[in-house]
């Protein structure tokens, strides 16, 4: 630390601290797109990157806030030792249970990380750094997404673990026009929080409206 760092401002006050946010971008972060989920895949498997691959393949599939992906344990999505077909997670935010699909590749990942890593019954599916027993931290698994974007030459100021979470609720969305299953898929309480974390503009709405006929 400079010893410059705590002289007071020639009001008296302490300097202060450069905001949190200084030289990011805010706002909503968008969704990947399925070429960037290929890209993003084929990378962490020719790298061996086994647990990567588990933790951005669950992901995408569970549409999870970070703080709920890095809290999955073993139990929820493979019990017996192999990852199941459809999985619950009580969410942190709302307290709310949310049920994902769990696809073909991802239990596949998951089962293969299971068998490298040695995770059992009771521990939480993504070891941290603090030994067996702790799960990734949201900055950790922050860091690691932001490392997966910047590897296929996206900027990963633009994008961040809420793009995962974004990326396959939006593609139903747009290939469906099903709000209602969007939301229970996102565990939101409200439609309308639906509709402004999916950025839907009256067009969308218009647009649904027209394939309607009453």
């Amino acid at each position: 630390m400079n010893d410059n760092d705590n002289q007071a401002t020639p009001t008296g006050k302490p300097p202060r601290r450069p905001p949190w946010n200084k030289g990011k971008l805010i706002g909503a972060k968008p969704p990947l797109r399925q070429g960037h989920v290929w890209s993003i895949r084929t990378r962490l498997q020719l790298g061996r990157r086994t647990r990567d691959l588990a933790l951005f393949n669950l992901a995408i599939d569970s549409k999870l806030r970070g703080c709920d992906v890095v809290a999955v344990r073993v139990d929820d999505v493979a019990p017996n030792g192999y990852a199941l077909d459809r999985a619950t997670v009580r969410q942190k935010k709302t307290g709310r249970p949310v049920r994902f699909e769990l696809t073909e590749q991802t239990r596949q990942a998951i089962d293969e990380h299971l068998r490298i890593a040695g995770r059992r019954p009771g521990q939480f599916l993504f070891a941290g750094r603090r030994g067996v027993d702790s799960g990734l931290t949201t900055r950790q698994y922050a860091r690691l997404v932001g490392e997966w974007i910047a590897g296929i030459g996206l900027d990963p100021l633009k994008f961040g673990t809420h793009s995962l979470r974004r990326t396959k609720a939006t593609l139903i969305y747009r290939r469906t026009g099903n709000l209602r299953a969007v939301q229970l898929l996102l565990g939101h309480t409200k439609i309308e929080s639906t509709v402004r974390y999916l950025g839907v503009e009256i067009d969308d709405a218009i647009e649904i409206a027209e394939k309607i006929d009453v």
